[in-house]
């Protein structure tokens, strides 16, 4: 040092490092900087973490005394411990100059170099000045530097441990190791240290172990996790030390025959650390690069697809590790997808379909037209798609399935490596189709597809004997329709071929099991050679011991057995066969993996074919039908989709009138009336489950009820809305109404544990229905091919049943399309004239259905004249005015035979159910206030005008007394808003107005407002439950819907599920300029009572639209008394 520092002080500014050296190449905790002054004494910076970037800031300014410090002797050290450091840490930098040689580089700051380490190239950059004694700056704290024999020990291992890093010598590794233990040794359980001196040994066996100089892994990994035990969540050291956790794992998985279990260890952990790693930290600089997470997630979407709970759970922590934006985020989607539709396969939670296809759309959204993964992100989400459609039928499902292998196929032209995949799957969707709607192009085509698919497929690879299999299944299929034997013997001769490539133990042997047991009973009902039928029992119940009880595809064993033992049956005649037949469809009906649709299609069968041959199960299947049906149909969130389920089924329509009618054929006539009912009006049963009183539930278990009402609310909610153009968006809508649903299911079940509660929301029994018959009896209506009939429930009676011998079912649809012509004919005549065809078929209703039926109230009920009666009719029969039966007969003494009008007064309900739901709403009776509701003019372009409406809501309003709250909406006011609130707001409602009645889609039928239309569904979404009376002085508000006719979806049904107890409704067109005739007898009629102090009675409504159509005979027409009918109490 020359004189002229004698005395004097030096300004040290440390600006930053450069390029942070890292001779060991271990992950730093932090670094920080020392300057020595001699052997016992050293001023040493605060400990920084290590950042991502290049330079690392200091800023530190340190004045040091010349006096104590005589020259510079710095170092850079890294710490592996951000709290307590073991130690001193690692010397990845050092550097010693004179003062002079230091000052002599002027007043700017400048670069101090380190050696390269494997090329890399780090410096520091400072600054140094001399300031004066006198400068008022306090001097830098020299600290005493006090080593005890742990630090020593570890600073000699890092020492030997970084030499060995970049010298390979094997001896320095094992100086450092046994350096290393030494402090271990030295760090019991208990002691502050442990866990440094744990992850320094281990980090240095791991090191020997990656580089092939140690061999000992398994004593690798338990010292990091005894270390990681020491260091929890929330300690400074955590994230670092899970870090050295996942590198152990990576390696061992790297070097260990690819064990998942390691890698998927290390992706879970990776899910806590990335978190706790800040951007910009040197460690998430690692954790977050190539080598860290992008590593994990690559070696995790290359192993197979585990479709086990953990398997699952493994592919959502990876989905968790892309993020939006990550690339590898559409693999991860995908595989998961795979997984989850793999598990769906095995056990059959229709969540996990959903849940696929979601994932599956999001990997096809995010890989664009280009990705090289599309086409299988295609397949797979149409794979899944297709499997949904399998298992709920719905359309949509294969349709958008097979646009998407169509795509995917595009994307693999011929010479593609993978254009086998889509060939396949395309032909086995298209088979499906064909044995929806059996176009006989979608057959060869798929038979086309999979015959290249197979030569793509050649023996060896190893996804042949999938190929075979379904090749074989769509030779099945068309043999099936066309009769062409040739298809049948190939299809057998390749499931062969596929069974010889599916050995036991093979995963897949039971489908081509069960697949080869069908063609082979197909061909023993063409050849009967009975080794076929004997083989193919064989084969199922091989197929049956290598499937778990729950399994889905238990079902198709259980399908194809009773086919075999049924065809076996065919011609053996042994009542044994029956019987197994008859116990694997009963196993095929119920078992609770499989799809609805499937297991309907099933029972449906089995009612065949135990009504062919008589069997004693056929009332057991019907059941069976009815269950199944009602539960498909509750799985659907809209009502228009319960429709599109409850109508999909080949002969569903006559199901409730045939089980009804084979309950009659038995005798069992209380059977029958439940049968009907359950399975009758099942759109207003289901939507009404959820707007059930729930009075007496509250008084027993006030919180079980409001859990109950708060679900119902939910879902009725849900259920009113249709299906928008966002698939995905419906379909999370379904998934949560699902979960609603089940959450309210499990309320029901909790229900049903309550003491008087067992039956709750059970279809009723016949004690349940006789309700409907405490104010005069319902007459049952049921037409099917074997026979037509009536049964008669009343209070004091056993049910009473009507044969109707002279009219068959084809009678009633013949009947039904004459009045249609008849009703168009007399509309078209003048008042005067004379309605003979109307009059032919009035008496023939007379004669053949309503007279038999009379004759039993008379004789046999005695029941007196002008009683109430109510007629619920049934299939063919709901298309016939069976209230205006007339025998058109003068008597000698010249007066008129009665008709059925003159002897009862009729109602109609669309089920029994429905009338004792409107009675028991009848309890809660408030103060009555009366709209009257009129749009004659529309509008422009949206219908005609009625000119006779103004006049009818005028002479409406005249009609109902003063004393009644009474308002009155037409003209603008008249708009769908406006008339809507009046429904809700009024418990009695006169609406005068077009009704237009949808025969395509009834929920869209409708009453034509100003602006825009109030339809069935907005009518079903009220719920009014203190609504009482609607007269619906519009057309066609009673018809009913072509395709369900017995579900009886029309207008006036509707007001009476939203609440309202009495309807009036119309059966076809209404002549306004004459129906005011009508209304103004009925009202006369109805409020007769309230000169006198009377109150408005809603069940006086019957009586009175009785006497109002036989007051106006002169003035209105047969067609226009006829066409308005009472619905409700």
């Amino acid at each position: 040092m020359s004189g002229s520092l004698e005395g004097r002080s030096i300004r040290l500014e440390l600006i930053r490092v450069n390029n942070l050296p890292l001779p060991s190449r271990r992950i730093p905790a932090g670094f920080y900087v020392t300057i020595n002054a001699d052997s016992k004494r050293r001023w040493k910076s605060a400990v920084r973490v290590a950042s991502s970037d290049e330079s690392e800031v200091l800023g530190d300014i340190v004045i040091l005394s010349l006096h104590e410090v005589p020259e510079l002797s710095l170092e850079i050290r890294v710490s592996y411990e951000l709290g307590r450091m073991l130690g001193n840490g690692e010397v990845v930098a050092k550097f010693k100059s004179s003062w002079d040689e230091l000052l002599d580089r002027g007043d700017e700051p400048f670069d101090i170099s380190f050696p390269s380490i494997d090329g890399d190239h780090s410096s520091l950059t400072l600054k140094a000045a001399v300031v004066c004694p006198c400068n008022d700056q306090d001097g830098a704290l020299l600290d005493s530097i006090v080593e005890s024999e742990i630090a020593r020990e570890t600073d000699a291992g890092h020492e030997r441990f970084a030499i060995y890093v970049t010298s390979k010598t094997v001896s320095h590794l094992n100086d450092a190791v046994q350096h290393f233990q030494l402090v271990l040794d030295q760090c019991p359980v208990g002691h502050p240290d442990r866990a440094g001196a744990l992850t320094n040994l281990a980090w240095a066996r791991l090191e020997g172990y990656t580089q092939n100089d140690l061999q000992d892994i398994d004593s690798v990994t338990p010292l990091f996790r005894e270390a990681l035990a020491l260091r929890p969540q929330g300690h400074p050291d955590h994230p670092l030390y899970l870090y050295h956790l996942t590198e152990a794992l990576n390696w061992c998985y790297a070097k260990e025959n690819f064990i998942a279990a390691y890698i998927h260890e290390s992706a879970q952990l990776y899910c806590k650390l990335l978190p706790l790693c800040p951007e910009g930290t040197y460690l998430h600089s690692i954790t977050a690069g190539a080598d860290g997470v992008d590593y994990v997630i690559h070696e995790c979407n290359n192993l197979p697809i585990d479709a086990s709970d953990e398997g699952i759970h493994i592919r959502r922590v990876i989905l968790e590790l892309c993020p939006l934006g990550n690339e590898r985020r559409p693999k991860a989607l995908y595989k998961l997808g795979c997984a989850l539709r793999s598990r769906f396969e095995q056990c059959g939670s229709i969540d996990d379909l959903d849940e696929s296809i979601q994932h599956g759309r999001e990997a096809v959204s995010l890989s664009s037209e280009g990705h090289s993964e599309r086409y299988a992100y295609l397949n797979n989400l149409a794979w899944s798609l297709w499997t949904r459609f399998n298992h709920q039928d719905n359309y949509h499902d294969l349709n958008e399935a097979i646009s998407l292998y169509e795509e995917a196929l595009r994307l693999c032209p011929v010479g593609h490596n993978n254009r086998d995949l889509p060939l396949h799957s395309l032909g086995l969707a298209l088979s499906t189709r064909f044995n929806q709607r059996s176009d006989v192009n979608d057959i060869n085509r798929a038979i086309s597809l999979q015959r290249e698919a197979l030569t793509l497929r050649p023996p060896g690879h190893p996804g042949r004997d999938r190929t075979l299999n379904n090749l074989a299944i769509a030779l099945k299929s068309r043999y099936n329709k066309l009769d062409v034997s040739e298809d049948l013997d190939e299809a057998i001769d390749l499931h062969r071929d596929s069974l010889q490539l599916r050995p036991h133990g093979h995963p897949f042997r039971y489908r081509t099991l069960y697949n080869l047991s069908s063609v082979l009973s197909s061909r023993f009902t063409r050849n009967q050679n009975n080794e076929d039928v004997e083989e193919a029992i064989r084969l199922c119940q091989e197929s049956l011991e290598a499937l778990p009880s729950l399994h889905p595809n238990r079902y198709f064993s259980y399908r194809w057995l009773q086919e075999a033992y049924l065809a076996r049956y065919s011609v053996q005649r042994k009542s044994l066969d029956l019987s197994l037949a008859v116990e694997n469809f009963r196993l095929a009906s119920r078992h609770p993996t499989q799809g609805f649709p499937r297991r309907i299609n099933q029972a449906m069968k089995w009612v065949r074919q135990a009504e062919v041959y008589q069997h004693d199960s056929t009332l057991e299947a019907y059941q069976m039908c009815l269950e199944l049906f009602d539960n498909h149909v509750m799985t659907r969130s809209s009502i228009i989709s319960r429709r599109e389920a409850a109508t999909a089924f080949h002969g569903a329509r006559s199901l409730p009138v045939d089980a009804a009618s084979c309950a009659i054929r038995r005798d069992d006539l209380r059977r029958a009336v439940e049968l009907l009912e359950q399975g009758r009006g099942q759109q207003w049963s289901l939507a009404s489950r959820f707007k059930t009183p729930i009075e007496d539930l509250e008084s027993e278990n006030p919180n079980l009820a409001h859990r109950f009402s708060e679900l119902s609310k939910c879902l009725s909610e849900a259920q009113g809305s249709t299906v928008g153009t966002d698939r995905a968006a419906a379909e999370r809508a379904e998934t949560q109404y699902r979960r609603l649903q089940a959450e309210w299911e499990t309320v029901v079940a909790e229900i049903r544990n309550i003491k008087g509660f067992s039956r709750f929301l059970l279809p009723p029994s016949y004690e349940d229905l006789q309700a409907a018959a405490r104010h005069g009896p319902v007459i049952i209506l049921i037409a099917n091919q074997s026979s037509c009939g009536a049964i008669i429930v009343s209070t004091s009676e056993e049910p009473l049943h009507v044969a109707l011998p002279s009219i068959t079912l084809t009678d009633l649809t013949t009947l039904k399309d004459r009045f249609a012509r008849a009703i168009r004919q007399s509309c078209r005549m003048k008042p005067g004239e004379s309605r003979k065809d109307l009059i032919v078929l009035l008496r023939t209703v007379w004669e053949a259905i309503i007279l038999p039926i009379v004759n039993v109230l008379e004789h046999v009920l005695e029941l007196k004249h002008q009683s109430r009666i109510w007629l619920c009719p049934t299939a063919a029969f709901t298309s016939i005015p069976l209230h205006a039966a007339h025998p058109f007969i003068t008597r000698p003494d010249r007066s008129k035979e009665p008709c059925l009008e003159d002897l009862y007064i009729c109602s109609y309900t669309p089920t029994l159910s429905a009338l004792i739901r409107s009675r028991k709403m009848m309890k809660k009776r408030v103060r009555p206030s009366f709209v009257a509701i009129g749009q004659g003019q529309p509008r422009a372009g949206k219908s005609k005008e009625l000119l006779a409406v103004d006049s009818e809501i005028e002479l409406v309003r005249k009609l109902v007394p003063e004393t009644i709250n009474r308002t009155t909406i037409s003209g603008d006011s008249a708009t769908r808003a406006g008339a809507l609130q009046g429904l809700e707001e009024n418990t009695w409602v006169h609406l005068a107005c077009h009704g237009k009645q949808d025969r395509e889609q009834p929920y869209n039928s409708h009453f034509v407002m100003k602006d825009k239309p109030i339809t069935l569904l907005d009518i079903m979404e009220k719920d009014i439950p203190r609504a009482e009376f609607a007269f619906l002085s519009a057309c066609h508000t009673a018809v009913g819907d072509e395709e369900t006719p017995d579900e009886v979806i029309h207008l006036a049904a509707g007001l009476q599920f939203s609440g309202f107890k009495s309807v009036i409704g119309t059966l076809w067109e209404v002549d306004d300029a004459v129906a005011k005739h009508v209304v103004k007898a009925f009202y006369e009629n109805l409020f007769k009572d309230l000169e006198v102090g009377g109150e408005m009675d809603c069940t006086k409504a019957a009586w009175a639209l009785n006497r109002a159509t036989h007051s106006v005979k002169t003035k209105v027409p047969l067609e226009q008394r006829m066409v308005f009918i009472h619905v409700g109490v």
